[in-house]
């Protein structure tokens, strides 16, 4: 219950957050999203594909973990989310 009850949060803050960034500003919202799509995609490029020797560094690893964190909260809001009745 608890778990339902914090992804119904953390979805209506997103929803606020999407609602009043457009209501502010349209156009940086768009760049925004793109950029963020970009660096999301970027991130599940350096996951998924094969492996090269070595670490991974600098933007590489930071797309990594932000892909990775993102990919675990759509997750989270997927699994939870659907059970509460706030939708």
């Amino acid at each position: 219950m608890i778990l339902s009850l914090l992804a119904c949060a953390l979805l209506g803050c997103l929803a606020l957050i999407a609602y009043l960034s457009l209501s502010l500003s349209p156009r940086f919202t768009i760049a925004g999203a793109g950029l963020l799509s970009l660096l999301l995609a970027h991130g599940a490029w350096h996951t998924f594909r094969t492996p090269a020797k070595g670490r991974r560094r600098g933007l590489a690893a930071l797309t990594a973990v932000g892909f990775t964190v993102t990919a675990m909260t759509a997750l989270f809001l997927l699994l939870y989310s659907t059970g509460c009745d706030c939708l």
